[in-house]
């Protein structure tokens, strides 16, 4: 038995085709590999169960949730090693996914589940989204998978997001390592957007996606905008009107629990969609870009927030994330940020401004990761432990995952514009105004 760690890692490193970056520790104390590396912890053997019912990322996702694997040490640290072996490779998880199905890959891991004495007992599954992929991005299915990933717990996202309650990129004029606070990157990052909105007093505002209401609150408090903000989640807009009558708003903003295609009291002097684009799917892409552009008045402006992913050569062979769709964004899908250019076009915009900001995500969540961890205890009995561990390592994955161009992040700014061509645009780039 107490080989079980060196059989670890003659069995990790099959799969990946090179020698193990990180430390493995397996349930019987037993230890292997590199020495002042962060220590991959295999604590049940249930986590090699895991994979053989499910070969590949949603495997050790599933281990991971149920606590049955972790890391000691650095996370960030082993997740790049890791990773960077697949990358590196030209692979993704289909390529364990393979491997995990040869005979003598899975008579190995038979063999090590099998070392340390009986049968365990049955494990219970980890908390995930199972649905039929037929039912993307109906008006039913999407509230479900809003009120999967918003609605548990407001005091959750309070502990995770810190004052500012926003859920999306911030935008840091230096990082924290300079002075630079993450509610202070989170209010220049509302206020670039009414910038390049344009907002003056008087003027109407709709909010796609509004969360808890920040932006919606600093439009109006700011701007002296009237501001419609609308979201699929209950919990969400009980926060957002709370935090609205506390600030004297009521007269100027107004939050509803509607679906953005339902909004039919247009039309606006500007639209902002922040963060929200991400759950319309690729199929519904440009029926949401339409139903904006129809929302607007001519001259309006609609700014849109929305995370990207990296072309593939062939993008008819491109799936979802396997732990993202089935724990954290249930439906969510990402496109290139040229195909959403090309469909706001295709829906009658000009678009006018491109920004990435791909290295403000990875501090902003590299912040929420410090503040989940700072307060552990407390977030696991707000929500389940299982739970605290999918945003723990879906926040770390995705700060690496931008920190390495994997995915970005991209502010598009377009216009309606009128028939006459006036845009209402500076004639000098970004200045807004």
């Amino acid at each position: 038995m107490a080989d079980a760690a060196l059989r670890l890692q003659n069995l990790f490193e099959q799969l990946l085709g090179a020698p193990l970056p990180v430390r493995v520790r397996a349930w019987d104390g037993s230890q292997a590999g590199p020495p002042g590396t962060p220590t991959l912890v295999v604590r049940h053997r249930r986590a090699l169960r895991r994979l053989l019912f499910k070969p590949g990322e949603l495997g050790l996702v599933r281990a991971w949730v149920a606590g049955d694997l972790d890391v000691e040490g650095d996370l960030y640290t082993a997740l790049d090693l890791l990773a960077g072996l697949v990358w590196e490779r030209g692979e993704d998880a289909r390529g364990l996914v393979a491997a995990l199905r040869d005979p003598e890959v899975r008579a190995a891991v038979r063999g090590l589940v099998k070392l340390a004495g009986p049968p365990l007992p049955p494990a219970p599954p980890p908390e995930e989204v199972r649905r039929p992929r037929r039912h993307l991005h109906t008006r039913r299915s999407d509230k479900r998978a809003i009120s999967h990933h918003y609605d548990v717990g407001n005091d959750f996202y309070e502990l995770v997001l810190g004052p500012s309650m926003v859920y999306s990129c911030a935008y840091w004029s230096a990082p924290e390592a300079e002075g630079g606070t993450l509610e202070t990157a989170q209010r220049d990052k509302l206020e670039l957007v009414c910038r390049k909105l344009g907002l003056k007093e008087g003027q109407r505002l709709l909010d796609v996606g509004c969360g808890w209401g920040s932006m919606a609150l600093h439009a109006a408090r700011e701007h002296g905008v009237s501001v419609v903000g609308v979201t699929l989640s209950q919990e969400q807009a009980a926060y957002a009107r709370k935090r609205v009558a506390d600030e004297g708003l009521t007269d100027r903003v107004e939050i509803r629990v509607q679906d953005y295609r339902d909004v039919a009291d247009g039309p606006y002097d500007a639209i902002s969609s922040i963060g929200m684009a991400e759950h319309v799917g690729a199929e519904r892409y440009l029926e949401y870009a339409a139903g904006l552009y129809r929302l607007l008045k001519p001259g309006g402006r609609l700014l849109n927030h929305q995370i990207a992913r990296r072309p593939q050569q062939d993008e008819s062979s491109y799936s979802v994330d396997e732990f993202i769709d089935s724990y954290v964004f249930p439906d969510g899908e990402l496109a290139p940020v040229g195909t959403t250019v090309t469909q706001l076009e295709r829906a009658g915009f000009e678009v006018r401004d491109v920004e990435s900001i791909r290295e403000h995500y990875a501090l902003t969540l590299r912040r929420w990761v410090t503040n989940l961890e700072s307060e552990w205890e407390a977030a696991t009995r707000l929500v389940s432990p299982g739970r605290a561990r999918v945003w723990r390592l879906y926040m770390a994955a995705s700060a690496l995952s931008f920190e390495h161009n994997r995915i970005g992040v991209n502010q598009v700014l377009a216009v309606r514009t009128p028939d006459s061509g006036a845009s209402g645009m500076p004639l000098r780039a970004r200045t807004w105004n």
